[in-house]
């Protein structure tokens, strides 16, 4: 997944960024509100994470503004004033979560992972197509009884896919969500970690849940 924090405490955002990829999770960091304005309008993010004081635009002005042009990827709210009213405030204001600070870097993957799973329409911590699951919480995946042993990359590539069965995912969406950099024609990156997933999903089953689409990209489908 991509996500995008915003954070003026250059400590704080490191931790974050560290936290999120060591979850095989691609992150962009910025600093100023006008910035995060800017990307949240202009690239595909699959939630943010936003603190309310920053300089340049705050937080909630960010929101609101996200929100009126019909932007809904989910947001957490970070901060350090943890009064009701202020969490109400940014609540209202069209976020998903609010996480006071200081916080522990396990609640705020497992509130992100929560608002990614509502977001996806998953109210469980886990995926299933066919006779394949996926634990985003153990970070197991099992087929039938075998349990399949990944990369923090393939993991990733494979909770893209299955996010959302049947959905073909270009080349170029796969690049920008699990690596987070822009698809280059002249690579096969995500050709060869395609085959070694499906090596380690399909080989040897009957049914085979990868499906490629010439000339789009990729899919995973349960359906024979």
């Amino acid at each position: 997944m991509r996500i995008l924090v915003v954070e003026d405490e250059e400590k704080i955002a490191t931790f974050v960024r560290k936290g999120l990829h060591e979850q095989g999770l691609a992150v962009d960091t910025l600093a100023r509100g006008d910035q995060a304005l800017l990307a949240l309008v202009n690239q595909p993010y699959d939630a943010a994470i936003l603190d309310v004081f920053l300089p340049g635009r705050d937080g909630l002005s960010v929101l609101r503004a996200v929100r009126r042009r019909g932007i809904h990827l989910p947001v957490l709210l970070l901060t350090a004033r943890g009064e009701l009213y202020e969490r109400v405030e940014g609540l209202e204001s069209g976020a998903d979560d609010y996480l006071p600070k200081p916080f522990a870097m396990e609640e705020l993957v497992a509130r992100l992972r929560a608002l990614l799973r509502r977001a996806a329409g998953v109210g469980l911590s886990l995926y299933q197509v066919g006779d394949l699951t996926l634990n985003l919480v153990s970070r197991v995946a099992v087929r039938r009884e075998r349990k399949i042993e990944l990369t923090g990359r393939e993991f990733s590539l494979l909770e893209l896919l299955m996010r959302s069965p049947g959905k073909v995912f270009t080349r170029t969406e796969i690049c920008e969500h699990v690596w987070n950099f822009h698809f280059d024609p002249g690579t096969n990156l995500v050709d060869v970690y395609i085959q070694k997933l499906r090596k380690k999903v399909d080989e040897g089953e009957s049914r085979r849940l990868i499906q490629t689409v010439r000339g789009i990209g990729y899919k995973i489908e349960g359906a024979s």
